[in-house]
């Protein structure tokens, strides 16, 4: 990969990657942190890694970052964060973004990450089983379970409404 094709794919996946990892986080700084790291090691393997497979690459690092980072500070979590986290019956209206990011925010992190993967990011099965090193069979009953969660979550759309 030459030095313009990194910086084309930057110019491309940067925003995406940053998004993905940002809606894991939710720490503007760790997301950009782990952001950074994966462009370096995409950096570092830049002539080995293929132009056209730099996106699952930068993914798939970005992924594997935010777990090690999650693991890492998995023995600092408070015990309100802890707590399990009840589903919010919503009577009125509000905006439907903000009740749908909030179901997600509540779903385990595997789950989290391969329904953004595959609803917000449009990956299909398979790149999302390269990207997280699960199964295909895993990838769909993550992603099964973890929609069945937000049907539960938020029901219907006329509650929504």
């Amino acid at each position: 990969m030459t030095i313009k094709e990194y910086n084309d794919i930057v110019d491309k996946w940067a925003d995406n990657v940053y998004r993905f990892v940002l809606s894991n986080t939710k720490d503007d700084d760790n997301a950009k942190d782990i952001v950074q790291d994966a462009f370096e090691k995409l950096w570092i393997k830049k002539d080995s890694v293929d132009y056209a497979k730099a996106k699952s690459y930068l993914f798939t690092t970005a992924y594997h970052s935010f777990i090690d980072f999650t693991r890492k500070n998995k023995r600092v979590v408070g015990m309100s964060e802890a707590e399990y986290q009840q589903p919010k019956v919503y009577s009125q209206y509000s905006d439907v973004n903000e009740i749908l990011h909030q179901a997600i925010n509540q779903l385990p992190e595997a789950q989290k990450s391969v329904i953004l993967l595959r609803d917000y990011e449009g990956y299909n099965y398979d790149e999302i089983a390269e990207i997280t090193n699960l199964s295909l069979a895993q990838v769909k009953v993550y992603i099964f379970r973890g929609r069945s969660h937000l049907k539960k979550v938020i029901g219907s759309i006329e509650t929504l409404v």
